[in-house]
């Protein structure tokens, strides 16, 4: 009897622990829900005693989903890396430094198959004045993409122009050396529109990456300050980061 009032308290504690950080993992126990479930098991402390019952339960429930799933379904990869790491640690939370690591060997992959196909391999679709605009239901406006012809030019880029950036990329990816001068900015696109990303740093350094919809885009920048401004689907983006190491910024995100 002691014990079980013991466990009581200890799943009590834990609960009220984590809805101190905005989470409310007091019904988790009755939750079906996959991602659910997996930001508890991330959450939760160590010593949590659900931790036993709810990680075989959405192991399961994540090699059901993929046995199930349709050969196109793209949350098939994103289930297969979760039961991975699930299999070798409490959760499928990584530390930064491993998210890095993933993001830039997915880079790597990416850039060393552009270089084998000699050619730019992101299927976007070429912006004009009117398929990009912000629509005001109320007042029955549209405001015009103004950057369709900047965006259009800094796409097409010719094959000698695009090897040389993208050996660049690789050379930037592979470099560990803290001391280096340059490094990498990856820019994540979650919107349904094409955007220009504009990096202005000191004096007259300046960068500029167009990003297709719902796709990235890779530089490599002097260190420093920089400003990084965007339109994205007529909403300004601003915001001043310092670019000491590699980074990802994903913009247009819900």
């Amino acid at each position: 009897m002691k014990k079980r009032f013991l466990l009581l308290c200890s799943v009590l504690c834990l609960s009220l622990s984590a809805q101190k950080k905005g989470k409310d993992y007091s019904e988790i126990l009755k939750s079906k829900n996959i991602y659910e479930i997996n930001a508890f098991l991330r959450d939760a402390h160590p010593d949590d005693p659900r931790r036993s019952v709810l990680k075989p339960r959405v192991m399961e429930m994540m090699k059901e989903y993929i046995k199930d799933a349709h050969p196109a379904d793209q949350k098939v990869k994103d289930m297969q890396e979760m039961l991975a790491l699930l299999k070798r640690r409490p959760s499928t939370k990584i530390t930064f430094d491993e998210m890095n690591a993933i993001i830039k060997q997915k880079q790597i992959a990416k850039y060393k198959a552009e270089l084998a196909a000699k050619q730019y391999t992101a299927v976007y679709t070429p912006s004009t004045a009117q398929n990009t605009f912000v629509v005001n239901a109320a007042a029955n406006t549209a405001i015009p993409n103004a950057e369709a012809e900047e965006f259009n030019m800094l796409m097409a880029v010719s094959p000698i122009e695009h090897k040389n950036r993208t050996v660049k990329i690789l050379n930037s990816l592979f470099d560990n050396d803290p001391n280096a001068k340059e490094c990498i900015v990856m820019i994540q696109n979650k919107s349904d529109c094409n955007i220009i990303v504009r990096m202005e740093g000191v004096g007259t350094t300046k960068y500029r990456l167009a990003v297709p919809a719902q796709g990235e885009s890779s530089i490599v920048i002097e260190k420093g300050q920089y400003l990084f401004t965007s339109l994205v689907c007529g909403a300004q983006y601003a915001s001043q980061k310092t670019i000491q190491r590699p980074i990802m910024v994903a913009l247009g995100s819900k």
